[in-house]
């Protein structure tokens, strides 16, 4: 199953995604996958045939400041939670997708579950990877220092930030063709660089973080939490903490898996992922 590479122009800004289409008429929701930092939408190219093989459209966008998308100047976009999710709905607009299943991993995947809470009737089924829920949840040390004044200037314009970061969120040596690939957009210019700045300076995870806990509370649509049990920055108890004030959620335990568990454990995230995706509401 091939994936394929396009962009969009949505709103004012230009959004890069990879999209892994069912062969044949499919009457299933397509499934949107939202990454977190540093990474880009080549880390779901793994997962994202399985899911066109059981017959979801899978669409995983880089973020606006990510990837290949529009690097736009701080003074043109705010990088503010409120910033990725109005940009998010003009990109699914853009694709005329109205009702979807949404996966989210990471940080600032958590504006992914910001835009749940505030467009409930076009989520169908929510699953969550390794993504901060709760107010315990804090920026690492590691992508803390991205926001500091000509500190994070120097460290976000080294493409080595990239290894360091994916490695040592997963706990797990990447290959040097996928680092190849993550690095790509750091050395062709500053742009993301300075983006990455401007994210980390704008995520407002307190805020954040308060919206989602209090929101939650009454979400009732299908969710499924899988979460690598070795992620050294979002322990495992947050999860459980979450989970206990969501009606009808699964909880999954991915024991080799760290931070990023759909880059190096892609079949065991399917596993779970898949079923639960294409199961009937009753």
């Amino acid at each position: 199953m091939s994936i394929s590479e396009q962009s969009i122009e949505a709103g004012s800004l230009k959004w890069f995604y990879r999209e892994a289409t069912p062969i044949g008429r499919s009457e299933e929701l397509p499934v949107l996958l939202l990454h977190g930092l540093p990474s880009h939408s080549y880390c779901w190219t793994a997962l994202m045939p399985d899911l066109a093989e059981k017959g979801l459209r899978a669409i995983a966008p880089d973020w606006i400041g990510s990837g290949l998308s529009a690097k736009p100047d701080k003074r043109d976009f705010a990088y503010t939670p409120d910033a990725f999710i109005s940009a998010l709905a003009e990109f699914l607009q853009a694709l005329s997708i109205k009702r979807f299943h949404l996966v989210v991993q990471g940080f600032l995947a958590s504006v992914g579950l910001q835009y749940a809470l505030r467009y409930p009737d076009q989520i169908e089924r929510l699953a969550i990877l390794n993504t901060p829920l709760t107010s315990d949840a804090k920026l690492p040390w590691t992508m803390q220092q991205w926001g500091l004044l000509f500190v994070g200037d120097m460290l976000t314009q080294d493409p080595l930030l990239v290894d360091r970061t994916l490695e040592g969120g997963s706990r797990y040596r990447i290959s040097d063709k996928d680092l190849d690939i993550y690095r790509k957009p750091f050395l062709k210019s500053s742009d993301p660089g300075r983006s990455l700045v401007a994210t980390i300076k704008n995520i407002q995870m307190k805020s954040s973080m308060a919206e989602i806990e209090s929101g939650f509370r009454n979400w009732k649509k299908p969710t499924l939490i899988v979460w690598g049990m070795k992620d050294p920055w979002l322990p495992f108890e947050l999860a459980q903490q979450f989970a206990k004030d969501i009606k009808n959620v699964e909880l999954v335990q991915i024991e080799e898996g760290g931070h990023y568990p759909q880059d190096h454990w892609s079949a065991k995230v399917s596993e779970s992922l898949l079923p639960f995706l294409r199961r009937q509401a009753l």
